[in-house]
């Protein structure tokens, strides 16, 4: 290795890390020091916080995005026989929340420049059990919920944007610019606040809906399917609750949602930094024959969670695994997001089969995820570019002289 890009602090970048201040911790000590650490009036805030922030009536919280993308399967009415659309460039979760509910995830493939789903694949999957489809916003970039709500409506389908990648992104509609999470094309939002997310809670998501029905739904499914305001109970007493439908425990805490709340204040900071990183990437790395996610930037903002990037391995004499093992050695922290859902071993012992989706397996196939995060310096991305562009130089394949001998 050449000395421009050796490990010389001995740090290790990761691809995401969170940001934690110390008003975050001062936050959380506050409320570790009142009469309320689980379910309390922390929570209730951090949700009012979050959905007014995207321009929605209400916000649910949970334990994990995990656990928000199950709540919306099921108050979807997903059940035994019903299929979701989904796309097959995204965490397991996505399709695994369709599953617990006993639907099928049906695949539809990509946009090879956008990398999210790509509507008219969507089309040609839908048939009599259709009942949600779950577009991705794939990085942090919106799709084009325009024409999936279209599709969507025709056929009377829920709609749940997966937009666990996605908080502060934008789409432009005809009111304007509206904040993933308006629910201004669908019927419930999903986000997740994982370390690496644009902001976080350690684990936690959060769904929101504009729909009074969907979210006292919610509200039950997240406690046990629990309800206190039965009209039993006003002969019983106040103490008296029913559980009316099977629900579970997935709910967040007070002290989780003082973390929330603190970092929310500083997520436009967040969004800022994100998005100087990547533009600083798309620049430099342009250069060396990487090539990227491309949308309409009129039409969308991104996000930002992730920066992927495709190989150009047609042109280098060196595969995947050893262009991310070199990386990994000089302490970066590079990851591929993903191998399309259904090539995994579970989803094969379901029936589904490569070839399913052939632009999402072309994509993976090229595929690396840099590091992004807003407390990457200046000169930690400096050490990124460096490092990629002189591994792509050096396993370059030697120009060959066509001219006639």
């Amino acid at each position: 290795m050449t000395a421009s890009y050796n490990r010389s602090d001995g740090r290790v970048l990761s691809y995401g890390h969170q940001a934690i201040g110390e008003e975050d911790i001062a936050s959380v000590v506050e409320v570790l020091r009142s009469d309320w650490i689980t379910q309390g009036p922390k929570v209730e805030e951090f949700e009012f916080a979050v959905a007014d922030y995207c321009g929605a009536k209400y916000g649910v919280s949970f334990s994990s995005g995990t656990a928000a993308l199950h709540a919306a399967c099921a108050v979807a009415g997903i059940g035994p026989e019903d299929e979701a659309i989904t796309t097959p460039l995204t965490f397991v979760a996505t399709a695994n929340a369709v599953i617990y509910q006993g639907g099928r995830p049906v695949f539809a493939d990509i946009d090879p420049l956008t990398l999210n789903l790509n509507p008219e694949k969507i089309k040609a999957q839908i048939s009599k059990k259709t009942k949600v489809i779950i577009p991705v916003h794939f990085g942090g970039l919106p799709c084009d919920m325009r024409k999936i709500n279209e599709i969507g409506r025709e056929k009377n389908l829920v709609i749940i944007e997966d937009a666990c990648h996605a908080l502060g992104a934008k789409l432009l509609t005809s009111n304007g610019w509206e904040r993933i999470g308006s629910c201004c094309y669908s019927d419930m939002v999903v986000f997740s606040f994982h370390p690496v997310k644009q902001i976080t809670t350690g684990e936690g998501g959060m769904v929101l809906t504009n729909s009074p029905e969907l979210v006292e739904r919610l509200r039950r499914f997240r406690h046990h399917g629990i309800r206190r305001d039965c009209s039993e109970a006003v002969s019983e007493g106040p103490w008296y609750y029913e559980m009316e439908d099977l629900g579970f425990n997935y709910r967040m805490t007070d002290f989780q949602s003082a973390l929330g709340l603190s970092q929310l204040d500083r997520l436009n900071d967040f969004l800022t930094r994100r998005q100087a990183i990547a533009e600083r990437y798309r620049e430099s790395l342009r250069q060396v024959g990487l090539t990227f996610q491309e949308w309409d930037s009129g039409r969308y903002n991104h996000a930002w969670h992730l920066f992927v990037v495709q190989l150009p391995l047609e042109e280098l004499r060196a595969s995947r695994r050893m262009i991310f093992e070199a990386l990994t050695s000089l302490g970066i922290g590079v990851n591929v997001h993903y191998n399309p859902v259904y090539l995994n071993p579970y989803y094969r012992n379901l029936g589904y089969k490569r070839g399913e989706c052939s632009v999402a397996e072309a994509y993976y196939e090229r595929a690396l995820t840099l590091p992004l995060y807003p407390k990457m310096t200046d000169v930690d991305q400096e050490r990124v570019i460096t490092a990629i562009s002189d591994l792509l130089g050096r396993f370059a394949n030697p120009k060959i002289d066509h001219r006639s001998t």
